[in-house]
């Protein structure tokens, strides 16, 4: 009888041959050579073949090229080409060719970034993009930053630091008490904020029912002065970019109302606060800076690879608070221990594409990239409506809200877009009527991609209308 090889033995010749690394090498470049051309959506028939991974857990150890082989031949047909130029589906960004290359180093690196001494460079990259990011937002030095998994969590944790605050002020510590029999923290939102905010204060024990929710305008804009009377127990949520129209709340005033109060105000940036690092766009982020948090996906407008989120604080120290993870085998250090800025101990070193970003783009290259989004979302606008389109937004970024005459023709214009494979767009509902969402957010997006897109509005909404449109 044959000895079957000791799988350890096996494992150490893969990474001294490196054959199955070039495999893996050699199948994402074939998919980088189609990924700008090919159907944004899975076709049918690819979305059939996934049937190839319902299968048990294999009872043998699985051989290594056949895994890499099955994941390229079934896997790429069946993804969604959100690194090509005719996504404008959800708010997400390409990637930057440099950051993805960096992830692929970070990869084989697969460094633990909680501690100093888990990760020296990972420590060092946090460090130098925490400078960065305050520089680029015009936020107040010293404020902290954290690297989590996306705006969600971001937002999470920056309303955790508010809460524990605003409780600390009337002498109780959640740390040590939790919530029972807590003070009253007010949390006032407006009624367009995103739906992570809300998960947040759920999971916070801030509930939905108790949040005090603020009229917005027909574009999803906080009114100022339909703000309830604030107070020191209140958190204000304001949105930078809404995620329909794109508006901006009017945080000057809002922050001005807070201030006066000694309340907190979150900022929900996810994809918004990009604006600031443009001069065409940051007067729409005027008074930011005048906020106690932040929350921001890098993976978005900024178009670092996925799973890039960022919270920043004005109260590094209270931020540390909220976060506080302890246990004797815990080794700090008096570098930066960037597991004391985030819910997470254990995560993967984020920070090496977000640095690869920034460092490439440079404060002019992350500028033009916003202006560049801005400038096809307003051209989207121009063309469609030209068309015969409604568009429902001011487009003051690189959202458009679009509608054709009536709902049912919308419904089904959106489904023959996302059918089509020219490219792909998201639904939503406004003012109770099914709308498309156009969500400009990547890099590899031209001109050409905005006139091929918009003549697919033109067929989708042709193929609704039926035989007789024609």
């Amino acid at each position: 009888m044959n000895k079957r090889p000791d799988l350890q033995e096996v494992m150490f010749s893969q990474i001294r041959d490196k054959a199955l690394f070039e495999r893996a090498r050699s199948h994402a470049y074939a998919y980088m050579n189609i990924v700008l051309d090919r159907n944004v959506y899975p076709t049918d028939q690819a979305i059939q073949d996934l049937a190839v991974f319902d299968e048990p857990l294999p009872a043998e150890p699985g051989n290594p090229a056949e895994i890499l082989n099955l994941l390229h031949e079934y896997g790429s047909p069946a993804t969604t080409a959100q690194t090509g130029g005719r996504y404008f589906g959800f708010v997400n960004g390409g990637s930057v060719p440099t950051a993805m290359a960096a992830r692929w180093l970070a990869d084989v690196w697969d460094q633990t970034a909680g501690l100093y001494v888990t990760s020296p460079i990972a420590s060092q990259l946090e460090s130098t993009c925490e400078k960065w990011l305050v520089d680029l937002f015009g936020l107040p030095a010293g404020s902290a930053a954290g690297f989590v998994s996306g705006s969600s969590t971001a937002t999470l944790s920056g309303l955790a630091a508010a809460r524990n605050e605003l409780l600390k002020r009337q002498g109780w510590d959640v740390n040590a008490d939790g919530l029972f029999g807590a003070p009253e923290v007010r949390v006032v939102v407006g009624e367009q904020a995103h739906a992570s905010v809300f998960k947040a204060l759920a999971l916070l024990g801030l509930g939905r029912s108790r949040v005090e929710m603020v009229p917005a305008d027909e574009q999803g804009r906080m009114l100022v002065d339909k703000m309830p009377a604030l107070d020191s127990r209140c958190l204000v949520i304001a949105q930078a970019g809404n995620v329909n129209t794109g508006a901006f709340d009017p945080f000057d005033p809002i922050c001005e109302r807070a201030r006066a109060a000694g309340a907190w105000v979150h900022i929900d940036g996810a994809f918004g606060l990009w604006a600031a690092a443009s001069n065409a766009k940051k007067s729409l982020t005027k008074g930011i800076e005048k906020a106690d948090s932040w929350s921001v996906d890098a993976h978005k407008t900024l178009n670092a690879p996925y799973d890039c989120g960022i919270i920043l604080c004005k109260h590094p120290e209270t931020l540390v608070t909220a976060m506080q993870t302890t246990g004797s085998y815990l080794a700090y250090s008096e570098k930066r221990d960037g597991m004391v800025y985030t819910p997470e101990m254990s995560r993967r070193a984020r920070a090496v594409e977000l640095w690869a970003t920034l460092k490439t783009l440079g404060k002019e290259g992350v500028e033009q990239l916003v202006d560049r989004l801005c400038e096809h979302a307003s051209r989207f606008a121009l063309e469609l409506g030209g068309q015969g389109f409604r568009i429902l937004n001011e487009v003051v970024f690189n959202q458009v809200l679009v509608a054709c005459d009536m709902p049912e023709q919308t419904r089904a214009t959106l489904e023959n877009i996302q059918k089509s494979g020219e490219c792909w767009c998201g639904g939503a509902t406004w003012n109770g009527d099914p709308v498309i969402r156009i969500s400009v957010c990547s890099w590899a997006s031209t001109q050409a991609d905005v006139t091929r897109t918009v003549s697919a509005f033109g067929n989708a909404r042709a193929k609704a209308a039926g035989p007789e449109a024609h």
